[in-house]
């Protein structure tokens, strides 16, 4: 409730949720590195899923295995709002095992470049110039997937389900906060690497929930500020990305986080047009899966299975990528990476054409069906009538 009457204030002051949105992203991306997570990665959904997937034991990489509490409280933060707001839905039934599948190039696109369309923003505000690859990477990659749609891409229409369906990856994730809290033996959390390198979990935890639920109520999304002003010239969505940059520059120029350059930058490597082709995979699929992946991480609190079977195949990505190792590092992406991204996006490619032909198929049934039943009802006007003359 009292996030919910947050929400109300910033707008009485003229203050979009987007906006909002985009400013809590700049402050706790800023803030987090700087209160102890990894330096340029305060807040990045890729990065953390497969720390996640590490203490899960879905790899053996200790110094990637932590219980990220900004993702838990994504996830929480949104739930909460949409139960606070009456916007808890719960919908899905769409495409199941394509979903999965779009979670896991999703992985494996932000794997190459190391971080999400979301970290790529932050590395830029802090003058980490290998971003800017990675961002215009993402970008064509929206301009692509959106071909797709304006061809007739559709996946299947998701349906109302049942309330018990859409708690799941709440109630999972609250399992995972208690883990984090009572460190039992199972859960893997490393104590070198990344995995040692994290805030304060009460900090986090409260950032990632802030967070969750503006964006929740916005419909924050890195994809759809993109997509939204290519179709229609919506700057919504786009000036709470803008914001998210001004603000983690200006608290990144404060601090002293600052740095311009290309070498030398922290968790970066030189290997640009890799960047450039993993988030564009990223964003290709995101326009496909209707959100980016900080966007489904929001989708799936908030009642939508379909997001949570794509955070699911994210998750489960996470471990694969690091098993692996499809992945990039400072040194440069693998070469097992490089053949995922290409299998990726002939995926991308496979996906879209299959299912927008699917779709103009679906249309070429319902306009002869239409087209029978006209026939159908001008057959029975005309025979109605000369029943009627004769009577």
């Amino acid at each position: 409730m009292a996030m919910r009457a947050l929400f109300y204030k910033t707008e009485k002051i003229g203050l979009s949720s987007a906006v909002i949105t985009g400013i809590l992203l700049g402050v706790g991306g800023i803030l987090l590195a700087i209160l102890g997570n990894p330096e340029n990665s305060g807040l990045c959904i890729s990065c953390f899923l497969e720390n996640i997937a590490g203490s899960l034991h879905l790899h053996e990489n200790v110094r990637m295995s932590y219980l990220r509490p900004e993702i838990i409280g994504l996830v929480l933060g949104s739930f909460l709002m949409a139960l606070a707001s009456g916007r808890f839905r719960v919908r899905g039934g769409s495409s199941a095992l394509i979903r999965f599948l779009m979670g896991f190039y999703l992985m494996v696109g932000a794997a190459m470049f190391i971080g999400c369309p979301v970290k790529s923003v932050l590395r830029l505000s802090a003058g980490d110039l290998t971003a800017a690859p990675a961002i215009l990477g993402f970008v064509a990659g929206v301009w692509f997937g959106l071909q797709y749609l304006r061809g007739g891409f559709a996946l299947e229409r998701e349906q109302e389900l049942g309330v018990a369906n859409g708690l799941v990856m709440p109630v999972f994730f609250g399992f995972l906060l208690l883990m984090l809290l009572i460190k039992p033996g199972f859960i893997a959390l490393g104590d070198r690497g990344p995995a040692a390198m994290h805030a304060p979990v009460l900090i986090s935890l409260l950032v990632g929930m802030l967070i969750g639920g503006f964006a929740q109520r916005s419909t924050f999304c890195m994809m759809a500020g993109f997509r939204n002003f290519f179709i229609a010239k919506d700057k919504f969505l786009l000036k709470g990305i803008v914001t998210m940059f001004l603000t983690a520059l200006g608290v990144a120029l404060l601090t002293g986080h600052f740095r311009l350059g290309i070498n030398g930058q922290p968790g970066s490597h030189l290997a640009h047009g890799w960047s450039f082709l993993g988030m564009f995979l990223v964003g290709g699929i995101s326009v496909l899966a209707n959100g980016c992946p900080f966007r489904q991480v929001i989708m799936a609190g908030e009642g939508n299975t379909d997001a949570g079977l794509t955070l699911l195949g994210m998750l489960i990505g996470g471990g694969i990528v690091q098993s692996w190792q499809i992945r990039a590092t400072i040194a440069g992406p693998t070469f097992a990476g490089e053949v995922a991204v290409l299998t990726g996006l002939i995926f991308l490619l496979a996906v879209g054409i299959a299912f927008r032909t699917r779709k103009k198929r679906v249309q070429k049934m319902q306009e002869g069906q239409q087209q029978e039943c006209e026939k159908l009802e001008e057959y029975q006007r005309k025979h109605y009538h000369s029943f009627g003359a004769r009577q």
